[in-house]
């Protein structure tokens, strides 16, 4: 599994960064197929309160996870998005079982 982040607009800090793939980390005890997740942190207007967008696209084979969140932190966003890709996850695993 293959994590790259984009940061948009600003400059991720390294703890960021590690948090991100940390918890991305742990997608991989649902599929060991997942191929690349591309990650993109944006703050979306700076001068507001629930500004931070994180993106979040996960390659499996025929078919990509999306999962995006707007919320107060990145912190809040990744973990939404983790929650969302869990059970996109357990779907797309349902799915190849019944095939």
């Amino acid at each position: 599994m293959d994590i790259k982040i984009k940061a948009v607009r600003f400059e991720a800090s390294e703890k960021l960064e590690d948090f991100v793939v940390k918890k991305l980390s742990k997608l991989q005890r649902f599929s060991e197929e997942i191929g690349n997740v591309d990650v993109s942190l944006k703050v979306v207007k700076p001068e507001t309160a629930m500004n931070k967008e994180v993106t979040i696209k996960v390659a499996m084979p025929g078919k990509e996870l999306y999962a995006q969140e707007v919320c107060d932190t990145f912190e809040e966003a990744v973990d939404k998005n983790l929650d969302s890709l869990k059970i996109q996850l357990s779907k797309y695993k349902e799915k190849q079982k019944n095939h």
